[in-house]
């Protein structure tokens, strides 16, 4: 059956790929993205193949700005049937220089630190991903209750699980991301709205890229750590999200799922490093 599937962060190498496939599938399918080229552009490579598909610019944070847009999906489409809460990431800003304590942190203002990473940047990352999950799904959530077939799929991450060196609030954001989930899944159940995630382990995006690999395309010391830590020795690939996106999604193939947080990681949540 078709749906109306709202992406946010729909201009992402995840996300895109999450649209196009859902495009595939005969679905329609609204992209926002705070840059909104890029929502644009994902679009048009839809409709392109064949699809149907809109981008808009939006900003998860601006509840106000939300509604506007949730208003000219509804006239294009009709009411919201699947949400992927796919907005998120860490910032420069909010990366620390060192994986763990050195002697002398707490007193640099040369790089950052633990103990001088600003208010404001650790709140713009931990609001991105909680609060940007939180409000499009009280915006798009009202087109669901008491229709059968729709869901919301959030993104947390390996982070939710095991917290990542340098990257505090992005870490804590996702822990936070999978309590919500299946606080919403609880709460909207009976509303008839099943809510589950997808906790991606390590892919190549735009956002991480510099982390993993340096100027000249050469992987970090970072990426060593992280492919010696799982089992598969490799990073994953964004159409090895897609059977997962699907399944859960599908009220067919997993209507009675709600509140599950599906790791998709080649094995790094099962190795103990031993």
């Amino acid at each position: 059956m078709k749906k109306n599937v709202v992406i946010t962060g729909g201009g992402g190498v995840l996300c895109s790929a999450f649209a196009k496939a859902l495009a595939e599938d005969g679905h329609n399918i609204a992209l926002l993205d705070l840059n909104g080229d890029a929502a644009e552009r994902t679009a048009c490579d839809i409709k392109e193949k064949g699809g149907t598909a809109a981008g808009f610019r939006a900003n998860v944070l601006d509840k106000d700005e939300l509604e506007s847009v949730h208003a000219e999906i509804k006239e294009l489409f009709g009411p919201c049937d699947l949400l992927i809460n796919g907005a998120g990431g860490n910032h420069p800003s909010c990366t620390a220089a060192h994986e763990t304590y050195e002697k002398g942190d707490e007193e640099r203002d040369d790089i950052l630190t633990f103990f001088n990473i600003p208010k404001e940047q650790f709140g713009f990352v931990f609001d991105l991903n909680l609060l940007g999950t939180f409000l499009p799904t009280q915006v798009f959530g009202r087109d669901m209750t008491g229709r059968s077939g729709c869901s919301i799929l959030n993104i947390s991450s390996m982070n939710a699980y095991r917290p990542l060196t340098k990257i505090p609030a992005y870490s804590a954001a996702k822990a936070g991301v999978s309590n919500m989930t299946q606080w919403m899944a609880v709460h909207l159940a009976p509303a008839g709205i099943r809510v589950n995630a997808i906790a991606p382990g390590f892919f190549v995006t735009k956002q991480n890229k510099d982390m993993l690999y340096d100027k000249d395309g050469r992987p970090t010391e970072r990426t060593g750590k992280i492919l010696r830590a799982t089992p598969m020795g490799r990073f994953g690939m964004p159409e090895e999200l897609l059977g997962a996106v699907r399944f859960l999604t599908d009220e067919n193939a997993s209507g009675f799922i709600t509140g599950v947080v599906l790791p998709i990681d080649g094995g790094f949540s099962a190795y103990s490093g031993v």
